[in-house]
């Protein structure tokens, strides 16, 4: 089946398609998609312009209560979505499920909000003047989504947006469009008016570079690389739009002597191969203190090496496969630098032979690694977790601290104090306590420091402030 783009409410072919692989097998084809044009772009974005007005000035309850349709619409199809999810992103099915039920979660939270966007009422310094500010929506919004949480980051996208009365055009990830359909299907199907949200899928080089570049497009939102960040971050800032962007992290996970061993041996492989490695949170960084280092490595080399890999939809399987080929080779080509710069491989980082064809790769555990290396400095976006020694506490935060990204990172101790110091001085912008970096809340704010991020954060009420801008206002009551 042929999935059309979406634009004004219409479902719209194109001359050339793309076949949706699953990573899980190669051979099962989930769907073609069209492949959006420069001018199916504009196309797009002259829908959402056209509408925004009566959106904008639309009921806050109207707003609210299509959102809260599509939240509910989305649980109550959360299996279905989780299998389409697990088979074209490659996440085992029980992580499937559970970030279609995120997505729920997500609409449901902004279907509230909508009906939250207040202002504030100041008094002036001058008699018989009245001042009040007013968050009001910008305009057309482009989201740029990327592969590893095919329906949750759109939603998270998406749900704010409309929810403050913007219009949207949607650009998800080549690989993995399939959510994103569903969801702008599921909108539309809830009552949300033609051109409000629409679809573009194909090429970022196309598709993308035409979003943000338009004039009419009035602000941009982007989760994906660094690299691509920047390059969108020149355009967009150089046109005097806002911009928001998640970009990759390389987060450190301190484990002090003190900590509780199965706990962090948890958080450790957890957090690090969880979703095959492909999430931006993973603590992919263990830095370890010499009383539990050794210990630590081994504990985490025996977890590591006991985990099944397999088809997504195999209940047996506790980690998928990588998302494609590309990322296999990368992955690969990670694994083969940590042994040349002296980095040890305890186990993993081999291809793996399964029933179906895929792309397979046993989840590794690094030991000898340094903070000066290449495959410990880059994210590599794999289920590869490098350990890191370090003589003290103080030593361990001067090394989690040394890296140009900052989105997550955490610490395993039973001691307050550390806690509470590590809290303050890590310049990631979320700290974990005995808990893996990956793994957050839908209604607090996400969002890093450094190259991790840009913008405001994205989240729960902190993204009211990238997804409106605010008036002030004066009337001479005298």
């Amino acid at each position: 089946m042929t999935k059309t783009l979406i634009i004004g409410g219409e479902y719209q072919s194109t001359d050339e398609v793309k076949p949706n692989i699953n990573p899980s097998d190669t051979n099962d084809v989930i769907d073609e998609f069209a492949v959006g044009t420069v001018d199916d772009t504009e196309h797009a974005i002259c829908a959402a312009a056209d509408a925004f007005e009566a959106w904008a000035t639309a009921s806050p309850l109207f707003r609210a209560e299509i959102l809260e349709r599509a939240g509910q619409a989305i649980f109550e199809r959360r299996e279905e979505l989780g299998r389409l999810l697990s088979r074209e992103e490659g996440k085992i099915l029980a992580e499937g499920i559970g970030e279609a039920t995120r997505a729920a979660q997500v609409f449901k939270f902004y279907a509230q909000e909508a009906l939250r966007v207040d202002g504030v009422a100041i008094a002036s310094v001058r008699p018989g003047v009245r001042v009040e500010t007013r968050d009001e929506p910008h305009g057309v919004i482009g989201l740029i989504t990327p592969w590893n949480f095919p329906i949750a980051i759109p939603a998270w996208k998406l749900a704010p947006a409309l929810a403050y009365g913007n219009t949207a055009v949607l650009k998800p990830a080549d690989l993995t469009p399939g959510c994103a359909w569903e969801l702008i299907d599921i909108l539309h199907k809830a009552g949300l008016p033609a051109g409000v949200a629409n679809l573009v899928t194909g090429r970022g080089s196309v598709v993308g570079d035409a979003l943000v570049r338009s004039d009419r497009v009035a602000a941009v939102s982007f989760t994906g690389s660094v690299a691509t960040g920047a390059h969108i971050r020149q355009i967009v800032t150089g046109r005097g739009a806002p911009i928001q962007q998640e970009m990759g992290g390389k987060s450190p996970l301190i484990i002090m002597d003190d900590a509780d061993l199965e706990q962090a041996v948890d958080c450790a492989v957890s957090g690090s191969v969880i979703s095959t490695g492909q999430r931006c949170t993973s603590n992919t960084r263990v830095i370890a203190t010499p009383g539990i280092h050794d210990a630590l490595v081994e504990a985490m080399a025996r977890r590591t090496a006991a985990i099944r890999v397999g088809n997504a939809l195999d209940p047996q399987t506790q980690m998928g496969p990588v998302v494609d080929k590309g990322q296999l080779e990368i992955d690969l080509g990670y694994l083969e630098m940590a042994r040349k710069e002296g980095g040890e491989v305890l186990c993993g980082g081999e291809l793996v032979e399964c029933d179906t064809p895929g792309f397979y790769l046993s989840p590794a555990v690094v030991a000898g690694a340094t903070n000066d290396m290449v495959h410990v400095r880059e994210e590599i976006f794999g289920p590869v977790v490098s350990v890191l020694k370090a003589a003290d506490y103080d030593e361990a935060v001067a090394i989690a601290n040394d890296s140009p990204l900052g989105l997550s990172s955490g610490i395993c101790t039973r001691s307050l104090k550390y806690a509470e110091d590590f809290k303050a001085r890590s310049t990631a912008g979320m700290v974990m306590v005995n808990l893996p970096t990956a793994g957050v809340d839908f209604h607090v704010p996400f969002g890093g420091r450094k190259g991790s991020s840009y913008g405001p954060r994205e989240q729960g009420r902190a993204a009211r402030a990238f997804y409106t801008s605010s008036k002030t206002c004066y009337t001479n009551h005298a």
